[in-house]
């Protein structure tokens, strides 16, 4: 009976190891090395298999680096990615073309910083996504920076990887007077792609620019102070119609607006009309000291749709200015509507003008109520914004 007992116990423990070691190797995520042999302090080309994986310090970003069809790049909490000056002629950005994925793996004590040698405005090229997801251009269309990259397509829940924990500092490199690069753009990329975490600090063009698509993104900050700074925190376009949470923006310069939003051109009503979510929402602008033309919170043209809900605008001469004839549509249906509106030293709180340029009263855009928190503490820093950001 011992002798069974005990060949019993052995044999129970050896299925209990060979069911263990099978549930091991099941749940291990196997992945092919890429053939692109990474250089830290020469870091540029094309990624075009396999994943390429970013592990800590500092890298040294000289030339454009693209991830393509079918490879990954994935950047481990605290790295840093720098671009070096450009003194010969060729951006510096990096850039996911459609098909390829990027992986940023930050955490809030080690968010994974992307920023430039030189501490201005305008040093580097930023992050650019392209995607394939609806657009209003056409199914498809290229980029209107980097290099004949497309974007576009049918695929609403396309997924071009992951960011979390990323601080994106002195983009919006400038090719000419109508071509700037942003601190992040997306560009249709579609809603399997997660966005969480995110701050553009310095960006000399937009921080945050998307051109259709339907991505959601959650805790995103945007700081422009420095005087080179002349755009817009927050722009959009093409049909945009992602849903987002905890968006905080800030200026003390002489820039542009906090939100810049139009859906096409060309055709008001191609499909899809932009129309995005925000929930929680903060925008703060230089208030007194603004001499900008443009200091509104939220200029919404061109016959976007839109819906805001618990909202802080402070420091602006203008609140809500809605232009063109569909946005008094929108405005009076409700396709156009921010709920629970607190305004602190805003000069006037809407305005309106259809094609024509005929005014009109846009009040009924908002409603007021001065107990919202817009992005979660007010004009002041969100919690949720501790330990990662910088500056605020």
């Amino acid at each position: 009976m011992k002798k069974n007992f005990v060949k019993g116990i052995a044999l129970a423990s050896l299925a209990f190891a060979l069911v263990t070691v099978s549930c091991s190797d099941d749940d291990k995520t196997t992945t092919t090395p890429s053939s692109f042999v990474v250089d830290r302090n020469n870091l540029q080309g094309s990624i075009t298999d396999g994943e390429v994986v970013l592990e800590s310090g500092t890298y040294k970003l000289t030339g454009e680096l693209f991830v393509r069809t079918g490879a990954k790049l994935t950047i481990k909490p605290g790295v840093i990615i720098q671009a070096t000056e450009n003194t010969n002629g060729v951006v510096r950005y990096i850039a996911i073309a459609q098909g390829g994925q990027i992986d940023v793996q930050g955490t809030s004590s080690q968010p994974v910083v992307m920023t430039a040698e030189l501490h201005a405005p305008g040093s580097w090229g930023g992050l650019v996504i392209c995607g394939k997801a609806p657009i209003n251009k056409g199914v498809s269309a290229t980029a209107e920076v980097g290099y004949q990259l497309t974007y576009g397509g049918t695929v609403a829940n396309d997924n071009s990887g992951t960011i979390k924990y990323l601080r994106v500092e002195y983009p919006g490199y400038q090719y000419s007077a109508s071509k700037e690069f942003n601190g992040v753009s997306f560009f249709g990329v579609g809603s399997g792609t997660t966005v969480e975490n995110v701050q553009v600090v310095e960006s000399s063009d937009d921080g945050f620019e998307w051109f259709g698509g339907t991505v959601n993104t959650k805790n995103l900050v945007v700081l422009n102070t420095a005087s080179a700074v002349g755009d817009d925190l927050f722009d959009w376009t093409e049909g945009w119609t992602g849903t987002n949470e905890n968006w905080y923006g800030k200026r003390t310069n002489n820039g542009n607006r906090g939100i810049e939003a139009d859906t096409n051109s060309d055709d008001n009503d191609a499909p899809p009309i932009s129309n995005p979510t925000i929930n929680n929402l903060t925008l703060i602008g230089s208030g007194e000291a603004d001499t900008s033309t443009e200091s509104q919170a939220l200029k919404l043209r061109v016959g976007t749709k839109g819906k805001f809900n618990n909202v802080v605008l402070s420091g602006w001469k203008t609140g809500f200015d809605v232009q063109h004839t569909d946005g008094k549509t929108y405005v009076g249906n409700g396709e156009l509507k921010a709920t629970r509106v607190k305004f602190e030293n805003v000069t006037t709180k809407s305005v309106g003008a259809d094609d024509a340029g005929t005014a009109f009263d846009a009040s009924a855009i908002y409603t007021e109520d001065n107990t919202a928190n817009g992005a979660g503490n007010g004009t002041a820093k969100p919690t949720w914004a501790n330990g990662w950001t910088t500056g605020l």
